[in-house]
């Protein structure tokens, strides 16, 4: 790996030999942890919930090698839409000789227990008792208002489904970056992937894979995006503490294939004219 500071004046890890820079027409974000932090602490809801779920079919593992076997599929399929840990679920309850339920109603589950935990930011968010900016990964606004200054497309994909993204959105101030190019997923999830919206960015836009700049801290984006030739940054957020570098994602995107490695965005005015290629 290589690190650099100039020309930026600002720290960001390149991970390729090679970095391809400029000529973007269009940039794809990821939603939770890319911009938002209003489901951060979403895993801590997630995993002990499926951990409950497979102790209930009897099996002799522990908590602990549970914890560690959902842990690794969670984060995994995390990027992909929700349904598709809910689906892997219900194979682990059923290779344990558990009766596994609809993966539809261990998603709803898990919305139910992720509502309690975050109802009182979304609550302070409708009741303007908070910033937005308290909710999203620092410095999102302006880095959105930039590349909207430069007159790039922006889309917005998440695997959360999109009636959350669309409402979390709005409360963010930042759905009107994205306009009608906002995604999320649906109970009939064989209609939306983040595949699907890499290639429909290509085919609409007629634009070539390269020309395409990807925004992630998930595994699926970032994959989708070189799988394309486009570039990927991946976004390392360390969602509590809201700078520096969560390393675990690094690691993991950087396995994906990412270009290179960001903790927020704070320092965009630096590396961004880089990236695009304006200096």
């Amino acid at each position: 790996m290589t690190r650099i500071d100039a020309p930026m004046n600002c720290e960001i890890e390149i991970a390729v030999t090679n970095l391809r820079r400029g000529n973007f027409k269009s940039v794809l974000f990821d939603f939770d942890g890319t911009l938002s932090l209003i489901r951060e602490g979403w895993p801590e809801v997630m995993i002990p919930m499926m951990v409950e779920v497979l102790q209930e079919t009897g099996t002799r593992e522990t908590r602990e090698e549970l914890f560690q076997k959902v842990e690794e599929f969670v984060m995994r399929l995390n990027g992909k839409q929700t349904i598709f840990q809910m689906i892997q679920l219900a194979e682990e309850v059923e290779k344990r000789g558990g009766k596994a339920k609809e993966p539809l109603e261990y998603k709803h589950e898990y919305h139910r227990r992720l509502m309690e935990r975050i109802q009182y930011r979304l609550q302070d968010l409708e009741e303007k008792k908070i910033a937005p900016h308290h909710w999203t990964v620092p410095a999102s606004h302006e880095l959105l208002q930039s590349l909207k200054d430069r007159g790039l497309k922006l889309y917005l994909a998440s695997g959360t489904d999109l009636k959350y993204v669309l409402k979390e959105a709005e409360l963010l101030g930042i759905a009107h970056f994205f306009g009608e190019h906002i995604y999320g997923a649906l109970d009939q999830h064989e209609n939306f992937s983040k595949k699907m919206i890499v290639e429909k960015i290509i085919r609409d836009h007629q634009i070539r894979g390269e020309e395409l700049l990807g925004f992630g801290d998930g595994y699926v984006e970032i994959e989708e995006i070189k799988r394309v030739g486009g570039v990927a940054v991946a976004v390392a957020s360390d969602e509590v503490k809201r700078q520096g570098i969560n390393t675990w994602k690094r690691n993991r995107l950087i396995q994906a294939g990412a270009d290179l490695v960001i903790p927020e965005y704070r320092q965009q005015a630096e590396w961004l004219p880089w990236l695009l290629g304006d200096q």
